[in-house]
């Protein structure tokens, strides 16, 4: 088995872990939580995971490079403050009010690939650095005052039915949630874009030395996060409504959760959307769940912490795991044998 097949095989394993992680999680708070078994409930669920599960979406490409990003709350939620802001205090309509909050979320995520790849900043500072700035512009913007997107019983409340439930209570967000999936698989694992995402997190100066134009590449895997992120901002106003000023820190780590939860590896150049969006309901059910236990948000840190650390140990396994491979492989074609 060569490392390709033997990350593959792991992957494939480490996702088999979090499906199993999030039925035991499910069948847990069924039987402990307070009405946790209900329509109710599976909808919250589902609430809880359009704004991480877009962030999360956007994030695996930057993972899978190798990179990370630390600015997706922020990012998230200066984009949906100035989109409020320009509903809200400039006159602008929803529409225009939404792209404009995309918009935002992209430019912020242009300017950490230009800092990464060109101006060469370490990804842990370039996005530490934006999401600081991100969190400020918003409310400088905003004068840190709230902004409020349309409610259901407002003039524009359709906003509401297009992006959260229709007036049936179907919740429609999952739909859109699952469009971005099926499009963000297919430009993972069907295109070039994809390859040479893969190919850079594998191994950056071989992707270069192939042709690959690494900087520009770089640069278009944050913007699409930002993009994400500005997708995120949309949900989670459409969902929440209210957007308040310096606010969004620590969102991210619940994107980073799920995809690390779901197999992608930290040191680049495996992992999967599918893997990804398992792992985001995981976060999401053990939120919903232990609210429903009458738990507060800070025991959600906790054991969303010990469950990151498992899944990084198990990645270290599998890393460890192709090394042995690797270095018998190695071993066999210069006909010498590792010691047992």
């Amino acid at each position: 088995m060569d490392i390709k097949n033997s990350n593959k095989t792991h992957l494939g394993v480490q996702k088999l872990l979090a499906v199993s992680v999030l039925v035991i999680l499910y069948v847990f708070f069924s039987i402990f939580g307070n009405n946790f078994f209900s329509f109710t409930a599976l909808v919250n669920i589902l609430d809880a995971s359009y704004f991480i599960g877009f962030m999360a979406i956007g994030v695996t490409f930057v993972i899978i490079t190798g990179g990370i990003d630390l600015s997706l709350g922020t990012t998230m939620m200066c984009g949906a403050l100035i989109g409020g802001a320009a509903y809200n205090l400039w006159g602008w309509d929803i529409v225009s009010a939404l792209l404009l909050t995309i918009a935002v979320s992209t430019i912020i995520g242009a300017i950490n690939g230009i800092l990464i790849a060109y101006l060469k900043l370490p990804p842990f500072i370039a996005t530490l650095g934006t999401m600081m700035s991100g969190m400020g512009f918003g409310a400088i913007v905003t004068k840190v005052m709230t902004m409020r997107f349309p409610t259901i019983d407002s003039p524009d409340g359709w906003f509401k039915y297009i992006f959260y439930k229709t007036s049936s209570g179907f919740p429609i967000g999952a739909v859109w949630l699952a469009a971005a999936f099926a499009i963000a698989s297919v430009l993972l694992n069907k295109t070039r874009f994809g390859r040479y995402t893969f190919a850079i997190g594998s191994n950056r100066e071989a992707a270069r030395l192939s042709g690959i134009k690494v900087q520009r590449m770089l640069t278009m895997i944050y913007t699409l996060s930002g993009f994400f992120s500005g997708l995120a901002g949309i949900f989670y106003a459409s969902v929440y409504t209210t957007i308040i000023p310096s606010t969004g820190n620590g969102l991210e780590l619940l994107a980073i959760a799920g995809v690390v939860i779901g197999g992608t590896s930290m040191t680049g150049g495996v992992g999967s959307l599918s893997g990804t969006m398992i792992g985001v309901f995981v976060m999401s059910t053990l939120k919903q769940g232990l609210m429903s236990m009458g738990l507060q948000a800070h025991w959600q840190t906790f054991i969303t912490g010990i469950v990151v650390i498992g899944a990084v140990l198990l990645d270290n396994y599998r890393i460890a795991k192709a090394e042995k491979i690797s270095m018998r492989g190695k071993a066999v074609f210069h006909g010498t044998f590792p010691m047992k």
